[in-house]
């Protein structure tokens, strides 16, 4: 009995531990309502044939209300074909333990903006914002996330979400899998 109590005080408590501390990148009170965002994260990286993707996440609290922000850095040389969020867009996310949860787009369409830089590179930057649905939180803080679908205005994409990687941007080492294992305490 004395072991199974000590196996639970130390599940209990690396639970409480794996959560990573809270680094804003904007926490704004004023007369019109609060706001506050954290810092990006990369969650997905794929560099191949002079193509370079990125997306990187960000959870936000305005007016209580939390929503995922997410933003997609393309950059190539070749034509960079726009994908467009729209009312109907969806994110998936399927969990370990094989529950998919649904985030819903905000009711804004938006295709990102392309920019030619001066080296010659197309860079499409795309922006989104998804909200929760009620009684996701939950499942979302208990089990590590390994698929992301996103569904477009024309299109679906999946992207398989990795345990963990070190960055060719920046070096450091992200852990994508369990970001909202980590993270999503800092909206609650």
């Amino acid at each position: 009995m004395k072991k199974a109590v000590l196996l639970i005080l130390c599940m209990i408590s690396s639970t409480l531990f794996a959560q990573k501390p809270c680094e804003y990148s904007a926490n704004v009170t004023d007369s019109i309502g609060t706001y506050k965002s954290t810092k990006e994260y990369m969650i997905y990286e794929k560099n191949f044939a002079g193509n370079t993707n990125y997306i990187f996440y960000s959870l936000a609290l305005t007016d209580g209300t939390p929503t995922l922000n997410i933003n997609f850095i393309q950059k190539s040389k070749e034509f960079l074909k726009a994908n467009c969020f729209d009312k109907n867009s969806k994110l998936f996310l399927q969990l370990n333990n094989g529950k998919i949860i649904t985030l819903l787009h905000i009711d804004q369409e938006n295709c990102g903006t392309l920019i030619r830089d001066e080296k010659g590179f197309n860079n499409r930057i795309l922006t989104g914002t998804f909200m929760f649905m009620k009684g996701s939180f939950e499942d979302l803080k208990s089990a590590p996330v390994n698929l992301m679908r996103i569904k477009y205005l024309t299109d679906i994409e999946d992207y398989v979400i990795k345990k963990e990687f070190q960055s060719e941007l920046d070096n450091k080492v992200y852990q994508p899998e369990t970001y909202f294992v980590n993270y999503l305490h800092c909206i609650e």
